[in-house]
Parts: C-alpha cells; structure tokens; sequence
C-alpha cells in the first residue's frame, strides 16, 4: 500500500498537477470509511489506521490529507463526514476545517430494487443546514451519475447504471461537428444542454470534437446552482467567523454571521416537518415552508428558500431509434473442453475463476439403475441445489431445467424442481453466474460465490442421495467466452444462425447505424432475461430485467430522508435502459453482441436516444 500511495503521489509532482504547483489538486485522501469497520477489524485496525494516516502525510504531497468517516484521525490529516446530512458532524480538532467529503444526491440502484430518488428540496435543505452550522467544504456524490461498464458493479447485485439521482445524468455524447468549426464557437448549441461540455478545435483541420458529461436533471441541477449562488453572496459574512443562534419560533432559528467590516448574512430555517411559518427577525415578517431555510445574504432580503423550487421539471425522454434484426449462436450445454478439471466435492467460485468470467460450470454424473421406480412412475426425482449465490442455471443430459436467483439483500439461493433423467449415466451441469463483488463491509476474503451446497436428488429407491462429495469436473466461462464472440474479430468465424431469442444461454449478434444527431443513446433491454451487453466490442454491462421489489408510494420531500424514503418501478423492472456511449460508435456497421443467459423476447430490444 506505501508502494502504492508514494507512487501516485510521485506521479502527481511529475506531472505538476498539486496546487502549489500550479495544479488543480487542493486535497488528497487515503483510506475511505475504514472508521466505521474498526470494531470489527480485530486489535490491529486502529493502529492501521494511525499508520496509513502518517505515511500518506509523509509522501510530502504538500495539500491537505483527509480521511473520511474517520472520527481518531490523527493530525495534521482532517477527518470529515460522508452521508445523507452532515450538519451534526463537527471534526476531531478546532484546528481542522467542517468537511462534508460526500453530501448523497441520491442513492444506488440495485438489481432487483426499488430505484431511489432524493427531492431537491431536502438536498438543498441538507447542504444549507451544514453551511448555517459552519460548514466550509461541500463535494457531492454523486453530481453526475456514471455507469458501471464492463463487469466493474460491485454490490453484489449492483446495477449496471450507477445514475445515483445526480444533478448531471449518465449518459454522456461525443460527437464530431465539423460545422460547429466553421462557426467558430458562435453558435455552439449542439451542447446548450450539457453543463459538463468541453470544446476543442483542432489544429490540423481534423473537424472539432464535442464532448458532453450529461443531460441535466431539472429541477435539481438548476436549484442547487442557485443554492450555491446564494451561498456566494453570504461568503464575505460566513468567512469572517462563527455564527450566533437566535430562536425565532418553537421549530424555527436564525444562524447569523457577521464580519468586523460590516458584513452579515443570515439563514432562517424551519425545521418542521408538515407546517409553514411565518416569522419575524430583524423586525420583518418571512415565510418559511416546512422543512425548508431561506438565505439572506444581507440579513435583510431572502434571495433563495431550499423548499421554493423554480426551475421547472424537465423529465427525461427515451426515444425509440430503430429495431435490429438479429442473428443467433447457441453455447454448447452439454460439453466440455480441454480446460476442464476435476476435483473431489464443491469449490467456492471465485476461487476457481479469480473473476476471469462471471461464470462457472459445475458439472457431475449421476448413475440410474434399471430397477428405479420413477422411470416406470414418471415422477422425476427433485434435484435440489443450495448455493452461495448469485445465479444458477440447470441443465440435465443438455436440457435447460430451469433458473434460480438470489438478491442484494440475500444473495444466497436455493435451486429445487424435478429433473427428467433416463437409465445410466446422467450428465448434471449447474452454470452458476456470479453478479459483482463485494465492495463495502468487511473481510471480503470471507464473502463466498457459487455452489457449496448440498446438492440433493431425492425421490430415488433408496430416497435421498448427496452429491456434494463426489466427483464434479469445473470449467471457467464459456465457450462464447473463449472464442470471442463478442468481438469484431471473435465473431466472424462462428456460424450463426437465424434469431432463436427464447432459448436459454444465446449469442445473439445483430448490427446498426449510430442514430441521427448527438443525443445520447442506450439500448432498451427490458424484453430480455439476464446476459451482458457488447459494442464494437465494448461491454456496455450486465444487463437483468429483475422486477423491483420495495416501498414506492408518496413522497414528501420534508422530513428525514433515507434511501428507502422516495422509491420507483416497485413491480416493474428495475433497470431497463443501458447506455451506449457515442465514442464508441461508427456512422454505420455498429456489432451489437447479447449474452442471453435466461431467455427473452429479441424482438423488444430497441435503439433509443435520451433527451429533455
């Protein structure tokens, strides 16, 4: 880890990007939210923590160090606060500035899960209250959602889309504009909608290249830009020292800052959580919504209320850009390779994979004797599977018997349904799919994936067998893996044949044109089952239509919020959309390539644009 943190330090010098040396870099961190796992890190975890705070200071990266959620970081690093609301928080030193490293603008989605919205009332309410107290430093994650390309989700069950509810969405364009360079600049509207825009003109006649960070979302975009303006306003007063309370009300208090040269700025807040108020400060009446601040950056005149949202709601629109005509490659259920290997019982997955593939076959044979009543009965014996989790696929002698899933609050799953088997030797291969690691908690080398079972079949003459400690042959991935399908170059050597979007386990391949214009594009998966999405050879992600399950109802942005608070799609899908980013894209000859694990409708899946 030294290796490590000197190494990027040294980098950052060489490179000249830390303040003092001209650079954008004001502060550095190590460690992130160790502090909350200490108490059950054993004896060692607070001397780590001690020791990682003095070697990142003593890299001389010449900024400030910061440790958040980290309540014994030892000086000069500062500790500071991660959450939902952080004017409770007041760091371990007077020498060391109030710091909210993380203010939540919303929450991540899981698989599975209801998707979490925060209302810009209560965000912008929750930045104020951390000014008013003396709050000096504000970063929001996120403020512009992202998406988890590849298979870079964590959780596990972590959504593909890691949108977060942010100010700026996630869905990013580039796009070459070469009459945008004619213009010269002076009539750049092609990113009017993009805050995040850059512009570049090329100096050797290459047309110009527009990159865009997302589409904001209104209103939270534009009320917390207004937010920041009022503060601004205030900053003469908040700068000049600590503020003194005056109650106004049963719920309602007034944070007043002063300067020695006569500078004042005043926050009326009203934490009630269903009622207004109107109350009187410095001899004039305001009104104050419940659950709300107003911000007086002269102490007399309310230039911003957190609760008074202006700017108007501008949703965001999927838009259909054309359907595709598919081509379809089925992996082999039923064969192994030269890179199979046998072992006496059940291995956890990740340990057999190293996270090469999500995915691991399980495979073992089963002896029928002649004498066995079911085959006269027709009542198939019950395989039963226990499971780490997070998928399991069956096949018996090559046909699919079904799925079974965990979730993000319980990963583990149980496989149980009756299986067709024939006298001899029966061929049971589990494909078990692993859905993101662990990316928060503790001991993560702990944390197990894949089938440990017991494995059952019950319903034979001599009742229940145990297959958990017999002979199970493993192969890593699968064959599409291995021959590359997904790739422009992997995919033209496998003979595929006409769409076959209903079977289990399918490589369906299909190309497109780059739709019309710069808006955004994704792609419309909610017809399909489970798989992963690959451009040009891009993975675009995991992809699952796993319906939402949580509490949507109401929502009131007054009163504590938590990320169970303002839910959606309880019931419907909870991911439906996936981004394709434009740079990945040609005019034309775009390879689309679908894993389908489950089975699905090809006939949904859509071209789609994002706009406002």
């Amino acid at each position: 880890m030294q290796r490590f943190v000197e190494k990027i330090v040294s980098m950052m010098k060489s490179e000249g990007l830390f303040e003092w040396q001209g650079g954008p870099i004001i502060l550095a961190q190590v460690e992130n939210e160790y502090g909350p796992m200490e108490s059950a890190m054993g004896a060692g975890a607070k001397p780590y923590a001690n020791w990682a705070a003095k070697m990142a200071v003593a890299t001389d990266a010449g900024v400030p160090w910061v440790m958040c959620k980290q309540d014994d970081a030892p000086d000069p690093v500062i500790n500071s606060c991660n959450g939902f609301y952080c004017d409770y928080f007041s760091p371990n030193s007077n020498s060391k500035p109030t710091m909210w490293t993380e203010a939540w603008t919303g929450w991540f989605t899981a698989f599975g899960g209801a998707v979490p919205h925060r209302p810009v009332e209560d965000m912008a309410f929750a930045v104020a209250r951390f000014v008013q107290k003396g709050g000096s430093f504000v970063n929001y994650y996120m403020y512009h959602g992202g998406t988890n390309f590849d298979r870079t989700a964590g959780g596990p069950f972590i959504a593909t889309s890691y949108d977060y509810d942010a100010p700026i969405d996630e869905y990013g364009t580039s796009t070459v504009t070469p009459s945008v360079q004619q213009a010269g600049f002076r009539n750049f509207s092609l990113c009017s909608a993009f805050p995040g825009c850059k512009k570049q003109l090329q100096t050797d006649g290459k047309p110009l290249v527009a990159w865009c960070a997302g589409l904001i979302r209104q209103p939270k975009w534009g009320h917390l830009r207004d937010l920041h303006k009022a503060i601004k306003q205030a900053e003469p007063a908040l700068v000049s020292g600590d503020p003194t309370v005056q109650r106004i009300g049963n719920y309602e208090k007034a944070y007043v800052f002063k300067s020695s040269t006569g500078a004042c700025a005043a926050f009326l807040s009203n934490y009630h959580t269903s009622a207004a108020a109107r109350v009187v400060y410095n001899g004039r009446r305001y009104d104050l919504p419940a659950w709300s601040i107003s911000i007086l950056p002269d102490c007399k005149t309310a230039v911003f209320n957190t609760a008074t949202v202006k700017e108007p709601s501008l949703p965001a629109k999927m838009n259909p850009a054309g359907g595709l005509a598919w081509q379809s490659y089925s992996e082999d259920t039923n064969a192994l390779d030269s890179s199979a290997f046998t072992k006496d019982g059940l291995v956890e997955q990740l340990s057999m994979t190293w996270d090469k593939s999500d995915y691991l076959w399980y495979t073992t044979y089963v002896n029928i004797d002649s004498s066995e009543q079911f085959l006269k009965s027709g009542q198939w014996p019950q395989l039963t599977i226990n499971s780490a989790g997070h998928s399991v696929q069956v096949f018996v002698n090559g046909q699919s018997f079904g799925v079974a899933y965990g979730g993000y609050n319980s990963p583990k799953l149980t496989y149980s349904k009756p299986v067709k088997m024939w006298q001899g030797s029966n061929k049971i291969s589990i494909l078990s799919s692993a859905m993101g690691l662990p990316n928060q908690g503790t001991h993560y080398e702990a944390w197990n994936v894949g089938v440990l079972g017991p494995v059952t079949l019950s319903g034979l003459n001599q009742g229940k067998r145990d297959l958990s400690n017999q002979k199970w042959t493993y192969q890593i991935g699968l064959k599409g893996e291995s021959l590359g399908v997904n790739s422009i170059s992997g995919s033209s050597p496998v003979e595929w044949g006409s769409a076959s979007g209903a079977q289990p386990l399918t490589w369906h391949k299909a190309y497109f044109a780059a739709p019309a214009g710069s808006a955004p594009v994704a792609l419309d998966m909610g017809s399909m089952g489970k798989g992963q999405i690959w451009v040009n050879g891009n993975n675009a992600g995991r992809y699952w239509s796993y319906r939402a399950s949580g509490s949507c109802g109401a929502c009131s942005y007054a009163g504590t919020f938590s990320e169970a608070k303002c839910q959606t799609n309880c019931g419907d899908i909870s991911q439906r959309w996936y981004h394709v980013p434009r740079s990945w894209l040609k005019p034309s000859g775009n390879l689309l390539v679908v894993l389908e694990e489950f089975g699905g409708d090809l006939s949904g899946v859509t071209l789609m644009t994002r706009t406002t």
